[in-house]
């Protein structure tokens, strides 16, 4: 892995309802979710979450994505998205915006803090910040 600086580089949350799912995201993560096609795999929705487009700063990025074989699920990866500067703001937003707190803002030491959250899609994830 020579010059990588994180072990995942894009991650896909997979929703049934594009347009609620992306509503639930711009909702929670306060920023516009850019739906992209793919130019290869026309049958798919991208919708963009934010990320930091520059290579040379590895940012991970991320979409939500609808189509044949993306099936939402509360098993399997969870997928920790970046909480800002406290975890309480963007996750007093998720019921008020569909979903549900499944484990509340918990300690996590010197790592910051996390939480867990069911998304209006059914996708089981995670979120983390140091407040």
């Amino acid at each position: 892995m020579k010059n990588k600086k994180n072990a995942i580089n894009w991650f896909e949350i997979p929703v049934k309802n594009f347009d609620r799912g992306k509503k639930f995201y711009s909702s929670i993560l306060d920023a516009e979710i850019n739906e992209m096609p793919h130019p290869q795999l026309t049958q798919l929705k991208f919708g963009i979450l934010p990320f930091d487009m520059n290579m040379e700063n590895c940012g991970v990025g991320g979409a939500i994505v609808q189509g044949e074989g993306y099936e939402p699920s509360d098993k399997g990866s969870l997928i920790y998205l970046n909480g800002g500067d406290d975890l309480s703001i963007v996750l007093s937003k998720v019921e008020k915006a569909g979903g549900k707190i499944l484990l509340p803002k918990t300690s996590i030491g010197q790592n910051g803090f996390m939480a867990h959250f069911l998304d209006t899609e059914g996708n089981k994830v995670a979120l983390h910040s140091m407040k």
